[in-house]
């Protein structure tokens, strides 16, 4: 049984998966792999993930290797409707609209883990969060799973820490592969796009605010530079802070650079990064936007509090109407503005941190026998560096090899 809006929408959702598969050679090459030698033959698998053509794709690639799929979105405004569609006539289980309740995104979260799922992918930590509460009961057959994100990262460190963590993790987030490609390149450009197709309004000669200078920030800025933007960098951190300002950035915090800002981007996995006290400074006109999954970077209750009037100026568009007469406009409800008002990262971007994150749930299935410990793991090396030489490989490019000499000296003991 699926839980989808329309299911005649399944041929523009087919058309989706075909186009970004064809550009996904990465995972191809995994499909046919998984095809022959079955690693999750009998096994259900749950995941909860932005639900659009590209992680559609990888959960066909999973099916193809035995997983019995169980899908749903984790943002209630990143699924496409079709994609979803298409994927339940394929014959895997969705449980996804666009658009949903808090109620009814939570109610299509446990749909998935009523599979007991052996295996879980999760984007934020609403699974793992379920399965360590009142959905405690279902995790009665889990093996393990993979956590996509920063956020859910932070979530899982903390019960590790707290010793409240009841079945091991991979951390896809910080694999090389998926770090330094789909958070730098991958949210740069897709959180650009998100903003110039919601607003059609130019980048160049505006002050673009970046708050957090992870991997996410230093991607946004890069392209926000190159497309003409002066770029405004706020930390917490001051080993970043400093890199910000050797990359050629204006560091500031975040009360002055809100009278500064023309477009305000939140990257920090954080709540409360722009407050009523910035609001209370900023420009009129700006636009608030948010890429660091959950909608509590930019408090919108004390953005709504201040308003006295607020109201749709286009789709994924929000004005709030100042006593003094400003527009703060609030994209995509502060929710993942690349993904709620576009098509999320690159499909190039996308096939290597979904080849890790299939190599990595293959990785568990493996070990299944074993007892692993209740902990977050790192993605094994080898993992890395295979994907790494796959993309390599799709794109055309050798690389050389120590020679056994070489090997000698990097390994002799003085």
């Amino acid at each position: 049984m699926n839980r989808i809006k329309d299911p005649s929408l399944a041929p523009s959702g087919e058309a989706k998966i075909n186009w970004v598969a064809s550009y996904m050679p990465l995972l191809g090459a995994i499909k046919k792999e998984f095809e022959a030698s079955k690693p999750f033959f009998g096994m259900r698998l749950a995941m909860s993930i932005h639900l659009e053509a590209k992680t559609a794709y990888l959960a066909r690639v999973l099916a193809a290797g035995g997983a019995e799929v169980y899908a749903t979105g984790c943002n209630p405004l990143s699924t496409q409707d079709d994609v979803a569609a298409a994927l339940a006539a394929g014959g895997i289980s969705v449980f996804a609209r666009h658009g949903v309740s808090d109620r009814e995104y939570k109610e299509d979260l446990i749909s998935v883990l009523s599979c007991h799922p052996n295996l879980i992918i999760d984007d934020g930590g609403d699974l793992t969060s379920l399965l360590h509460g009142e959905c405690r009961a279902f995790g009665d057959a889990l093996i393990g799973g993979c956590e996509e994100t920063t956020t859910g990262i932070h979530r899982l460190f903390a019960r590790e820490k707290a010793g409240a963590l009841d079945y091991p993790m991979i951390d896809v987030n910080d694999a090389d592969c998926k770090h330094l490609f789909d958070n730098r390149y991958g949210t740069g450009q897709s959180t650009l796009d998100g903003i110039m197709n919601t607003t059609n309004l130019i980048i160049a000669g505006k002050t673009l605010v970046v708050a957090g200078y992870g991997w996410c920030g230093k991607g946004l800025a890069m392209r926000a530079r190159g497309m003409g933007a002066v770029v405004v960098v706020t930390e917490i951190d001051p080993v970043k802070a400093i890199e910000a300002v050797m990359d050629g950035f204006t560091v500031l915090p975040m009360e002055e650079a809100a009278k500064v800002g023309d477009i305000f981007v939140t990257m920090t996995g954080c709540c409360d990064v722009i407050r009523r006290e910035h609001f209370e400074g900023m420009k009129d006109g700006v636009l608030l936007a948010n890429s660091g999954h959950f909608d509590v970077e930019i408090d919108k209750e004390a953005l709504e509090s201040l308003a006295v009037e607020s109201f749709d100026r286009k789709p994924n568009i929000k004005g709030y109407r100042m006593k003094d007469g400003r527009v703060l406009n609030l994209l995509a409800e502060g929710r993942l503005v690349n993904l709620a008002a576009g098509n999320g990262h690159p499909a190039e971007i996308m096939d290597m941190s979904f080849a890790i994150q299939a190599k990595s749930l293959a990785y568990l299935a493996a070990h299944k026998g074993e007892k692993l410990s209740h902990k977050v793991y790192a993605v094994p090396t080898e993992i890395d560096r295979e994907v790494a030489r796959l993309k390599l490989s799709s794109l055309g490019c050798r690389i050389d090899e120590l020679n056994e000499e070489q090997k000698a000296y990097l390994e002799k003991v003085e």
